[in-house]
């Protein structure tokens, strides 16, 4: 993958990070948090496969959000509550390269039929996340 993909039959979008998972997930953390959002659940996948005796790179899953920002879509598509609140996914690829994948917002409105004005509600995700792949700051 380049540094930056958009996969539009998956409606995924992939960034490359210059953290380590950990990283990027604190990070990602750390930045919705200040935006105001809640962070409602963090699913460390390859812990989970350590604890079944199984191995696998690291991959972390952070859920968050804002009832604010997600309750309109919700009510005007109730099937978009499938994909709130928003998830991004920070792992490692074979070759030790770290990405961060979200859900591209307008995918979702394609998806779930939401009036496109509502698109701006969780737009937000794409900044966030463009933001917790930076590198440090020195």
């Amino acid at each position: 993958m380049d540094e930056s993909q958009n996969e539009t039959q998956s409606g995924l979008v992939h960034l490359r990070s210059k953290r380590s998972v950990a990283e990027t997930v604190a990070a990602l953390e750390t930045i919705v948090r200040s935006r105001g959002a809640s962070v409602v659940a963090r699913v460390d996948h390859a812990l989970a496969a350590s604890d079944a005796g199984l191995s696998m790179r690291p991959t972390l899953l952070l859920i968050f959000g804002n009832a604010t920002m997600g309750t309109p879509l919700m009510v005007a598509a109730p099937s978009v509550a499938i994909d709130l609140p928003l998830k991004a996914l920070a792992w490692e690829d074979a070759n030790g390269c770290v990405w961060l994948t979200y859900n591209d917002p307008h995918f979702l409105q394609q998806r779930h039929g939401f009036p496109e004005p509502l698109i701006k509600n969780i737009q937000g995700v794409q900044a966030m996340c463009e933001e917790a792949v930076r590198s440090h700051a020195s």
